[in-house]
């Protein structure tokens, strides 16, 4: 039997239990990726791009790093990291996305580290034009990165999945803007000196339209495994029917004969299904901000985004109200935190539906917890409460930053749980 040219597995996870059975399954194909030294540093990288919850489609889903690094406790490594630099915006307000996120929690839990790689130390990777960059030392040095990205669109790359996802591997806002000066290429160039051995994308929740932060979430329930980060993106674009040629580090990669005809040939092997059933509603952006990040006049704009007149404007509150407004920008910048003191249980709004036990991360009943009071193994993510579609859930404390999630992304979020993926054809 002929050996396949690539390793490439697509797999159904629809709780947190299910995740944890994938992986277990799925990564002894991928044994000879992983250290045999048990004490070699490992760097899990997700997609903590903002600080938006992953069930907005937005960010890497607690379900899957909380069964990754449980599968790499249970296979005895006791070096691994999580790391992620998030964008220059957070970063430049002083926000801590991972924090926020609960990815430190989630490492503390089984005795790892969690790091934010805008404040590592850098090492320099060439980019275009004789331009630079740092990249955080422990993505460099690691002897495995396990890249964690989010599957969804995005208004400037076409597509986020594995190439676009190691941006968070640079170090702070002044080296992020460099990749911008000539975003495909430099995405290309940055994966050429990472060179991640494993790609983990989590479709479980993906985002159509306006992605990265301003889309909307789909649940799909998949999960995609493979080594060569141009061969996966060429099938997530596959997967989500967006056209190869529309994503432009793809673009930049079949250029470069990195995304070569013979991945399509394998790919065109495995009949591929739609996640969605048909094709992922593609990043259409305001007729500002399509017309300002076109190719041919982005540069103009970022000459001048980039100057410390536009950086101190930007970071002021009602200049920024007006950047989200009129498209330009997708974020808000929220600084204040969030206090969770506790969350009760409206017995009478729960009808036991199981929600927020399948969307629990650390796979408790929340339900059994917020009726007992003991949040000693929760990770304070806040899934249950942002995933049950009667309200039965309460907060208690002051919701901060959660309010303007809240205010996007409430009502689409509650409807998770209701709308099953239902494709066919794991690979």
């Amino acid at each position: 039997m002929t050996t396949p040219p690539y390793l490439l597995r697509l797999r159904r996870a629809g709780d947190a239990a299910a995740v944890r059975r994938v992986l277990d399954d799925v990564l002894p194909d991928f044994a000879h990726v992983f250290p045999a030294d048990k004490t070699a540093p490992i760097l899990v990288k997700p997609n903590g791009n903002a600080n938006m919850n992953a069930l907005t489609g937005n960010t890497t889903d607690l379900r899957l790093l909380v069964a990754l690094l449980g599968h790499l406790r249970d296979a005895g490594y006791t070096n691994v990291t999580v790391g992620e630099g998030t964008n220059s915006g957070f970063y430049r307000n002083k926000i801590g996305v991972m924090e926020r996120l609960r990815l430190n929690a989630a490492a503390e839990r089984f005795g790892y580290a969690a790091i934010d790689l805008n404040q590592a130390e850098g090492l320099p990777v060439p980019f275009e034009n004789g331009v630079t960059a740092l990249v955080a030392r422990p993505a460099l040095e690691a002897a495995l990165v396990i890249n964690l990205p989010k599957l969804k669109t995005h208004f400037e790359a076409g597509m986020s999945v594995c190439l676009k996802n190691l941006m968070g591997c640079l170090v702070g806002q002044e080296n992020k803007k460099k990749t911008h000066q000539s975003l495909a290429a430099n995405i290309v160039n940055l994966n050429l000196a990472l060179r991640p051995a494993l790609h983990i994308v989590d479709a479980l929740v993906a985002m159509e339209g306006l992605g990265p932060t301003r889309g909307t979430p789909l649940r799909l329930d998949a999960l995609v495994f493979g080594e060569n980060p141009y061969l996966i993106d060429l099938a997530c674009a596959r997967l989500a029917g967006f056209p190869a040629d529309k994503v432009r580090p793809l673009a930049e990669a079949r250029r470069r004969g990195l995304a070569s005809p013979d991945m399509d040939a394998f790919l065109d092997g495995l009949a591929l299904p739609l996640l969605a059933g048909r094709p992922l509603a593609p990043p259409v952006a305001g007729p500002l901000a399509t017309f300002i990040h076109h190719p041919k006049r982005q540069k103009y704009f970022l000459a001048i985004r980039n100057t410390p007149f536009f950086t101190w404007l930007a970071g002021t509150d009602w200049f920024g109200a007006l950047l989200f407004k009129t498209g330009l920008r997708q974020d808000v910048f929220c600084r204040d935190e969030l206090r969770l003191d506790a969350l009760t249980l409206d017995a009478a709004a729960c009808d036991d539906c199981g929600a927020c036990r399948r969307f629990c991360p650390a796979g408790l009943d929340p339900k059994a917890v917020a009726a007992s009071g003991d949040r000693s193994q929760c990770l304070a993510c806040l899934y249950c409460l942002l995933v049950c579609p009667r309200r039965a859930l309460t907060f208690h404390g002051e919701p901060g930053y959660l309010t303007e999630q809240l205010r996007q992304y409430d009502a689409l979020v509650r409807e998770l749980d209701g709308r099953q993926a239902h494709w066919q054809g794991e690979v």
